[in-house]
């Protein structure tokens, strides 16, 4: 096979929102840190909607990015505790897979911490060949040609070799 067709994760996204500044955003900033031995950052709102309560740059999130061996250990961990089960429609047209966990403490060896809470998660994958820093770099910068794009079935198939995963058309709560 050709080693440049190869897909290989280039980083997780872990992120938690929470809808609100103060106490709240600092305890899931303590689980992050907990969890994944990494610091977040804050992410801010881009809108005022006073029916939720937020201004416009007002901190309402927290996530970090993993990379290499890291991302491949939390991901693990995280597919752990959904069962490995993901629907097909959880996968996007360029390849990259989202998908949520509706409580932390669903994952295998994470203890429920009064101080902090529970807390969900998103979590999103991305996915890359070799070749796709043509599109980041800064010098003669160009498009990623379309025959080596990944597509959906590719990463799927990556998925299932690398990580066990079931994929399954209803996830049961």
């Amino acid at each position: 096979m050709n080693p440049m067709n190869e897909v290989k994760i280039e980083k997780a996204t872990v992120s938690i929102g929470v809808g609100e500044a103060g106490e709240k955003l600092s305890r899931a900033i303590t689980l992050l840190e907990e969890m994944f031995d990494q610091t977040p950052v804050k992410t801010y709102s881009k809108v005022t909607n006073p029916e939720w309560g937020i201004r416009k740059r007002q901190p309402i999130a927290c996530k970090l990015t993993l990379r290499g061996e890291k991302a491949d250990k939390a991901i693990n961990m995280v597919l752990e505790g959904i069962g490995r089960n993901i629907k097909p429609t959880q996968f996007d047209a360029q390849g990259n897979l989202s998908f949520g966990i509706k409580e932390h403490i669903d994952i295998p060896g994470m203890r429920y911490n009064p101080d902090i809470g529970i807390f969900g998660m998103n979590i999103n994958i991305t996915f890359e060949k070799p070749g796709y820093r043509i599109a980041r770099r800064k010098i003669q910068q160009k498009k990623v040609p379309a025959k080596h794009r990944i597509s959906k079935e590719e990463t799927m198939k990556f998925m299932e070799e690398n990580f066990n995963v079931n994929y399954v058309t209803e996830i049961e709560e």
